[in-house]
């Protein structure tokens, strides 16, 4: 019996560790740092979420986990484990992590936060389709190269004025908010043109939206926060809603009018409404909501969701972008001096650059790139883990948050040579391992990321990577912009779901060929 007993127990010494092991490894998260009781690791943050994020990945890695109150998160900060993510196991992160503020402000059916379905797919097709693909994007050249003149005209009129200021943060969201509401509504909300206050009002909205979405909001992690809005979110987010909800509720009742008076006079053999003649994305939508037999029923909410969508996305990104390459050339006069030769290479004094030169345009299609790589508009990739799965040696259980740290990425000493210096020339040089050509920013190459990897790459790239090369380049080939603050101009971020400039950018234009009523005809 002694001897049964032994060898039953050295059975079990031999085979228990194994086993053990093996559980123990296939339920590995990726390290931690220590996480105090209830509120987990929030005391390790601050409000520029992704540079605290960078600094504990120098800490903890390039993937690490946190616990933000109740809620499982991880925190990817390298090109490869963003490929992991982002490809390699794309299905298992395929749904973007939302929180109050999200939802609601995106009546829960953005196509940005949607689940990703049925719905997320139709929608996602529709407006490729319609509004943001190659086709629609190319088709819509012309009008937003009016808005480009509408802004030149502005700054030359300040110059003219010998040399009165301009605040180019307040003035390029107008110019953004205007090309999309073109683009979707057919309305012009033009910044000269602004008797009800409409387009100040949605500058002021969105600026409040993609501030409060990047905000740290106790209630979305501790559960028993959920009905105290010890910060206030629910109260700014109720007033938030309501000023947006109001803007786009008359937007679309004003198209329904037109389109029902244009519907009556067709009947009546009339002339209809110029204005109503020409399709736009909203009367696409609009057919889908009448529509009782159509491939996906849509509603009145839909259409509020998807306005949100793309005014949020195309207005304060854009302009963004543009204020940080612009800041940057000012900080940087040899490159902008090198810009402008090209130009004037390629596009000459006698007309603007446009949207078509952009191929012709390598040294400024660098600065863009440079730009969104130290500047990516959204710092954080967020998903969320809809199954378990493993990713390299780690577990990563479902119901996960992600954040890829795109900002961090950008900046990796790994992966970039003097990371931290604004150097264009980096991506006119092949790279260095795997013979792929130039770095691009479309999600293919995962050491930049600021429109995201994927099925769920920003639906916004293509409008982006045709508007910001001709934008900076037709203002920085028209004026110079002199500014008031001695030395460079600060590189601080405000925080917020967007990573705009801390300091709005105000400068002086100074023409550079002189009246330009010849060029803007």
């Amino acid at each position: 019996m002694i001897l049964e007993l032994l060898a039953l127990f050295l059975a079990l010494a031999l085979l228990l560790p194994p086993i053990f092991t093996s559980i123990f490894q296939t339920n590995r998260l990726p390290p931690s740092p220590t996480a105090l009781p209830i509120i987990g690791h929030f005391h390790l943050l601050g409000p520029l979420i992704h540079r605290a994020f960078h600094r504990l990945s120098a800490r903890h890695g390039p993937l690490f986990s946190l616990r933000l109150g109740s809620v499982p998160c991880v925190v990817v900060s390298s090109p490869d484990m963003a490929r992991e993510f982002l490809k390699t196991n794309e299905l298992s992160f395929i749904s973007h992590a939302n929180s109050i503020a999200i939802n609601r402000l995106t009546y829960g059916s953005s196509l940005a936060f949607a689940p990703y379905g049925a719905y997320w797919k139709f929608i996602k097709k529709l407006t490729m389709s319609e509004l943001l693909g190659g086709r629609p994007v190319s088709g819509f050249a012309s009008l937003r190269a009016q808005e480009y003149r509408c802004l030149l005209r502005l700054l030359d009129e300040k110059s003219q004025r010998g040399g009165e200021a301009i605040n180019l943060t307040e003035e390029l969201p107008k110019l953004a908010n205007n090309i999309i509401s073109r683009m979707m509504l057919g309305t012009s909300s033009s910044n000269h043109d602004d008797d009800d206050g409409r387009v100040e009002e949605a500058r002021i909205v969105v600026r409040e939206v993609t501030k409060i979405f990047g905000e740290l909001n106790l209630s979305d992690f501790v559960w028993f926060f959920r009905k105290l809005d010890l910060q206030g979110f629910g109260k700014r987010i109720d007033a938030i809603f309501t000023r947006f909800d109001a803007l786009v509720e008359k937007v679309i009742s004003e198209r329904e009018q037109l389109r029902g008076r244009n519907h009556m006079n067709k009947e009546g053999d009339g002339d209809g409404d110029d204005m109503a003649e020409v399709k736009h994305f909203i009367d696409v939508l609009l057919d889908y909501v009448d529509n009782e037999d159509a491939e996906m029923k849509l509603t009145r909410v839909h259409i509020k969701a998807l306005i949100m969508d793309f005014f949020t996305a195309g207005t304060d990104t854009t302009a963004i972008s543009t204020e940080w390459a612009l800041a940057e050339l000012i900080n940087h006069p040899k490159v902008l001096q090198k810009a402008r030769e090209e130009i004037d290479r390629v596009v000459g004094k006698s007309r603007l650059v446009s949207e078509s030169d952009g191929p012709d345009l390598p040294y400024i299609q660098a600065i863009i790139k440079e730009t969104l790589r130290l500047h990516p508009p959204v710092p954080l990739v967020i998903r969320k883990c809809v199954k378990q799965c493993m990713v390299k040696e780690y577990v990563i259980p479902e119901d996960t948050t992600v954040f890829v740290n795109a900002w961090a990425i950008g900046r990796s000493p790994n992966y970039w040579e003097s990371p931290l210096d604004f150097r264009p020339e980096r991506f006119l040089q092949a790279e260095k391992e795997g013979n792929m050509g130039p770095v691009d920013v479309k999600g293919q190459h995962f050491q930049v990321l600021p429109f995201g990897s994927g099925r769920r790459i920003c639906p916004g790239m293509n409008l982006a990577v045709q508007m910001l090369p001709a934008l900076v380049g037709s203002i920085i080939q028209c004026f110079d912009l002199t500014v008031a603050a001695a030395g460079s101009l600060s590189m601080e971020e405000r925080p917020g779901f967007t990573a705009p400039r801390l300091h709005d950018l105000v400068c002086v234009p100074v023409s550079r060929l002189g009246p330009l009523n010849n060029i803007l005809g």
